[in-house]
């Protein structure tokens, strides 16, 4: 695990003297005395009257479908124990960041100081009406028991105790994958769990629910088996009870093929895991100490799938995989419960992710090159931003199913919403995406550096996804080595530029259009062993549509063969490289960030129309602005006079295109700044920016990238001959996959 001192982890809920780690921001604007007199007296009268009249409304007009109370009286704080309800509240805060970090639930943390049930239940009630849900935390059992089962019976909206169940569900969802990579089937293994609070009956439960016999499976206590014989047991343990003369932890794991460790450190000793049957699945789950550590048990046993609940070892056991996501789903569709339906849609949906390829964004989180299905890997990790696609509207949807939801909602729209919801660039993604898609997959896009991982893995997303028809370049043997390392179900197209036929082919044609410029025949079959220059060759064939290339070249080295081959688009001097820089959920095209050092006014004019062509294609009103250091002829110098002329010649040009300069950056995009002091201009909020030379663009979408923390998305080539994009090195799979969907709509456009 992260280490660190008390030192650090008390300055850190001190930090900057603000203590704590949640706050209250607005949401709506209360900057004027009007905005101030809707959000609270008189305006707030309106929707009050409403929410009287209908307490459905509720949701329509406040905070309360977002809104979940999380609820402890501290007595079973996380391993600490009973140590009583103001020391719970860091962690009831954590809880809370958690919620609005990965799934955006807002959460009021509420710490009971009070130890009697029905005074809990009483509480917990009488706040209910704030709230969209009420997730109970570290209440200790058997008092948890009782109190969820009441206020689950009591209350019109979800009450999940998140100790049980939320450990329950993602062991569960391991177990799903563990079970499949051993070939074992659920109905036959002996299960044991060592522990018989909160957490282990509900893991039973849902061990049982998804398969489990229960007489299969033996629950232990601190005294042991809870065998027929044993006296003073409560109500919870007694459901558990079998008739057995094992008694002991030792006795009990003898065969066994499951061990679920919900107790204390090192309960399970190495020689009792050497008598437990072939491939045992381990799921030790004490913390911060489990009750044996992963390399205890693989010494003995190398062929056990071992979890635990520690981020320094893989398959993690991690709540916070099971209830952002949960309320989520619960939340969108206004569900009444958090049933069984739900819990067992939750599980599913993350044995199901498992199986997927996994971001760059992960693998970097978690300082991995690899993390695939397999023994160490069979639950999600605990930062993969999927979760919140899989799992919140698998939740939304059983509760639809099983009668619970009172909103019905469209599944893949709620999972765009969801998109949304994960920042920057995600509206914009989609509508990319959802553009290349309606191609019907049949685009043929050419990854020229088809041996690398990341291209595999795109080209496979670009299949799996219905992009297009991806074709790899390269060595098949290799290849196919990748995609079974990359546990990719994947039977892609593969070339070989080497292949003798195609080369030859190839080459002719080649020949016949540079053979008066220096090319020889010999020389054209050779230069098609050079990827770079068979994949847009491919295009003149007429055997692919796009290409998709740079991750390992040099910008330029895909850029000049792909020119010599389809030179400029019809109508069209020159190329240009643009950006989609997405800031705080705006959209903005910078050119060119990629290819013109140092334009003239006329090829600023062309590189604007070809930017606000792009934008239109992706349903952006172009608004174009032509930045320099001068507004509208402040300054008279050759630099902003060659960008006033550019505006001039655009305005003549394409007086269609809304467009104006020159003006400075802040000028362009802060419409006050231009209402105030040039109210003459044409272009009072600019979307599309054309920067005076490459070296302005590519140092401000940089800088506002990196320092601003703004979504870029690109390059996107635009003036091209053909659908040829260039990626930029050490692009993550996201990336190469978006360039291939605007490589897609490229050829599209061009049918």
């Amino acid at each position: 695990m992260s280490k660190f001192t008390r030192e650090e982890a008390l300055e850190y809920h001190r930090l900057k003297g603000k203590p704590g780690k949640i706050e209250v921001v607005p949401t709506k604007p209360m900057d004027t005395e009007r905005q101030l007199s809707l959000a609270y007296s008189p305006g707030v009268a309106e929707p009050v009257l409403d929410i009287a009249k209908s307490a459905e409304d509720a949701y329509e007009y406040t905070s309360k479908g977002n809104l979940v109370a999380v609820v402890s009286n501290g007595t079973a704080i996380l391993g600490l124990g009973n140590l009583g309800p103001l020391a719970s509240k860091p962690v009831m805060e954590g809880k809370g960041v958690l919620f609005k970090k990965f799934a955006d639930v807002d959460v009021f943390d509420i710490e009971v100081n009070e130890l009697d049930v029905e005074e809990i239940i009483k509480v917990v009630a009488a706040i209910s009406p704030t709230f969209g849900g009420i997730n109970l935390e570290d209440i200790k059992a058997p008092e948890c028991f009782e109190i969820e089962t009441r206020l689950k019976e009591m209350l019109p909206i979800p009450v999940f105790h998140d100790d049980q169940h939320g450990t329950a569900i993602i062991s569960s969802a391991g177990l799903i994958n563990a079970l499949e990579i051993i070939d074992k089937k659920i109905d036959e293994i002996k299960v044991v769990v060592n522990g018989a609070g909160a957490s282990a009956i509900s893991c039973s439960k849902m061990a049982i629910r998804l398969g489990v016999k229960k007489e299969n499976l033996m629950m232990l206590d601190s005294r042991g088996v809870l065998h027929h014989e044993r006296e003073g047991l409560n109500k919870y343990k007694k459901e558990f009870v079998c008739e057995t003369d094992r008694r002991t932890l030792a006795d009990a794991v003898v065969g066994a093929d499951v061990f679920y460790g919900l107790s204390v450190a090192g309960v399970l000793k190495p020689e009792m895991v050497k008598t437990m049957a072939k491939d045992p699945i381990i799921f030790a789950m004490a913390n911060p100490i489990p009750e044996i550590m992963p390399e205890e048990a693989l010494a003995v046993r190398p062929d056990c799938i071992i979890a635990t609940g520690r981020s320094d070892y893989p398959n993690q056991i991690n709540n916070v995989l099971g209830f952002p996501f949960i309320f989520r789903g619960a939340l969108d569709v206004r569900a009444t419960a958090i049933n069984e339906e739900m819990k067992v849609a939750a599980v599913k949906a993350l044995a199901e992710l498992t199986k997927e390829d996994v971001p760059d964004s992960v693998l970097r989180a978690y300082n991995k090159e690899s993390m695939k299905f397999g023994r160490e890997y069979i639950i999600p990790a605990a930062m993969d931003p999927r979760v919140l696609l899989w799992e919140a509207p698998a939740i939304a949807q059983a509760a639809m199913d099983s009668g619970v939801a009172r909103k019905t909602i469209d599944i893949e729209k709620y999972r765009e919403e969801l998109a949304f919801r994960q920042g920057k660039g995600a509206r914009m993604h989609h509508l990319i995406m959802n553009k290349a898609k309606s191609s019907g997959g049949t685009k043929r896009v050419v990854f020229e550096e088809g041996e690398e991982a990341k291209i595999i893995r795109a080209a496979f997303r670009v299949q799996d996804e219905g992009i297009g028809h991806p074709i790899l370049l390269g060595n098949a043997e290799r290849i196919k080595i990748k995609i079974e390392e990359l546990a990719l179900e994947f039977e892609p197209e593969i070339i070989n530029p080497r292949d003798i036929g195609r080369r030859k082919k190839y080459g002719e044609v080649y020949y016949e259009m540079r053979q008066r410029k220096g090319m020889t025949q010999a020389y054209a079959e050779e230069v098609m062993r050079r990827s770079n220059v068979f994949a847009p060759m491919m295009i003149r064939m007429g055997e692919a549509d796009a290409v998709v290339s740079g991750l390992t070249y040099d910008y330029p080295d895909v850029l000049r063969p792909a020119l010599k081959i389809h030179h400029t688009a019809k109508g069209t001097d020159l190329v240009a490289g643009l950006y989609i820089m997405i800031v705080d959920a705006k959209a903005y095209i910078f050119a060119d960030t990629t290819v013109n050092i140092d334009p003239s006014a006329e090829d600023l004019v062309e590189i604007a129309s070809l930017a606000a062509n792009f934008a239109k294609s992706i349903e952006i009103n172009p608004r174009v602005a032509f930045l320099s250091f001068s507004d509208f002829g402040s300054t008279d110098h050759p630099l902003s006079n060659k960008v006033a002329k550019a505006a001039e010649l655009m305005k003549e040009k394409h007086p269609d295109i809304p467009s104006e300069g020159e003006m400075q950056a802040d000028t362009a995009v802060v419409p006050r700044f231009i209402e105030k002091r040039f109210p003459f201009s044409a272009v009072k909020d600019a979307n599309v920016l054309i920067f005076p030379s490459l070296d302005a663009a590519n140092i401000s979408y940089k800088l506002l990238a990196r320092l601003g923390k703004a979504k870029a998305i690109g390059p996107i080539l635009v003036g091209t001959g053909a659908p040829v994009h260039v990626l930029q090195q050490g692009d993550e799979v996201n990336d190469i996959v978006e360039i291939a969907a605007v490589a897609v709509m490229d050829a599209m456009s061009r049918d």
